[in-house]
């Protein structure tokens, strides 16, 4: 049913629009404006009558027989049906149709103000907790690097010298210096004689 549709329901017509819309011909494009008015209002229809009436024998069938009927030049079928029901219908129906789509233009339009201001006012918020929390974490990450762990870090490990054990910090936020040890002292003194 598919490609039998999508040839002879959408573009066999749109071929025909084409030429009509290129030569012209008044009558010929009002027949293809009242096919696709039909045939959308068929496609909606279907969306609907697919999901409860799949199960009937000749289902299909009949829809690609409908689509046919609609499309042949004898039967007229979306002349006869447009002039028959949809326009009598639309005529009638057209100012609440028109005051329905523009209340509905102006609530989505409002919707979408009201959640795009709400969207950035969420990711302003995020974006200073983030920052506020990130400076903290960075501050704190940088207090316990050591002199070693700086140089290993730009690559300059052969040539770092080195240097004291890291101490941790005291409550104050100030290292305490190591005390030099007896021994190393002593050490060194020794050596130099």
């Amino acid at each position: 049913f598919f490609f039998s549709r999508l040839i002879f329901g959408t573009l066999y017509p749109a071929y025909y629009s084409y030429k009509a819309v290129k030569s012209k011909d008044i009558k010929e494009y009002v027949k293809w404006m009242m096919y696709w008015i039909i045939f959308a209002l068929f496609t909606t229809a279907e969306t609907f009558t697919d999901i409860f009436l799949c199960w009937f024998p000749f289902y299909y069938e009949l829809k690609i027989a409908f689509v046919a009927w609609l499309l042949s030049p004898y039967t007229k079928g979306s002349s006869l049906l447009y002039r028959k029901f949809v326009h009598p219908t639309l005529s009638s129906k057209e100012k609440e149709i028109d005051d329905c789509l523009v209340q509905a233009k102006d609530r989505s339009y409002d919707a979408l103000v009201h959640f795009g201001k709400r969207g950035l006012n969420v990711a302003a918020t995020a974006a200073v907790m983030a920052a506020s929390k990130g400076q903290g974490a960075l501050s704190e990450r940088l207090r316990s690097f050591s002199m070693q762990d700086l140089s290993s870090i730009r690559g300059d490990s052969s040539s770092a010298v080195p240097g004291p054990v890291p101490v941790p910090l005291r409550a104050g936020g100030r290292q305490s210096q190591p005390k030099p040890s007896r021994g190393a002292s002593e050490g060194s003194g020794s050596s130099g004689k």
